[in-house]
């Protein structure tokens, strides 16, 4: 795992310990400890299953994709991932499993109509994922940031419905309520983003040919705005587009890096 990540692991891991104690002394640090474990736990074990599920997502024989996965996969020097299919007519696709000895990739139905190189640029990205463990590491991200906003509520409420305070600090409340999950929010999308570009460039590198990720990215987001997927969208960060419809404000919390910012790496890496 690069440095940067697990400073800003590190980070996200200290607000979350400091949210329990300011919510109930050493009994909140505690109970905040047990839930760090209990997340990376879960998240190890179950996080790919349960997306998999949310999405419907059946086994996939299909020669062409399973093709270019295989030829991926050896360049990767990792396992060749099982394939799954999401009845869904949005191109898009996504990666899950704990290491590349479990991992698995979906497609929608609708990527299938992507030329074989943009197909190609796609199945890299997300085969670049697996092979630096990138979804356990947004995935426990996500689920961080989303502990640390229920203690955030949790003291919100505690203040106001007359809860014993004894064993909680006022102003460390107020700091759980008010700037732990926007610095919570903060890193988990600096941790989504940054693994975002680092599949990119791998995932281009692979291919030896930025053009056909560029092009499949264009595509995507252009399918993303005219017919949004329906579904749980704290898992957008799994997708190689963000699926899911959001105004300005959306997008600009969003888990992936604005697509200009992606296809300006991408271009930089065809001039080399």
């Amino acid at each position: 795992m690069p440095f940067q990540t697990i400073i800003l692991f590190s980070t996200l891991t200290a607000i979350l310990l400091f949210a329990g104690w300011a919510f109930g002394g050493g009994f909140g640090l505690l109970l905040a400890l047990i839930s760090a474990i209990l997340i990376n736990g879960l998240s190890y074990w179950f996080s790919g299953s349960l997306v998999l599920r949310m999405y419907s997502a059946k086994p996939f024989h299909d020669r062409r994709v399973a093709a270019i996965v295989e030829r991926l996969a050896r360049n990767a020097k990792i396992p060749v991932p099982r394939l799954y299919i999401v009845e869904s007519m949005q191109p898009n696709a996504f990666a899950t499993g704990r290491d590349p000895k479990h991992s698995a990739i979906a497609v929608t139905r609708g990527i299938l109509g992507l030329e074989d190189k943009e197909l190609e640029g796609v199945l890299a990205h997300e085969t670049s994922h697996i092979a630096h463990r990138d979804i356990l590491v947004s995935s426990i991200a996500a689920v961080l940031a989303g502990t640390i906003s229920f203690f955030a509520q949790t003291a919100y409420y505690s203040l106001f419905f007359g809860r014993s305070r004894e064993n909680a600090s006022i102003l460390g409340l107020v700091f759980v309520i008010i700037f732990a999950p926007i610095a919570a929010l903060i890193i988990r999308l600096a941790i989504s983003r940054s693994r975002e570009f680092k599949a990119d460039f791998a995932g281009a590198l692979l291919t030896k040919n930025p053009a056909g990720l560029i092009s499949a990215l264009r595509k995507i987001s252009s399918a993303t705005h005219s017919s949004p997927l329906q579904g749980n969208a704290a898992t957008s960060h799994m997708w190689i587009v963000n699926p899911f419809k959001g105004d300005w404000l959306v997008s600009l919390f969003s888990t992936h890096p604005p697509l200009e910012a992606r296809v300006e790496r991408l271009e930089e890496l065809k001039l080399h």
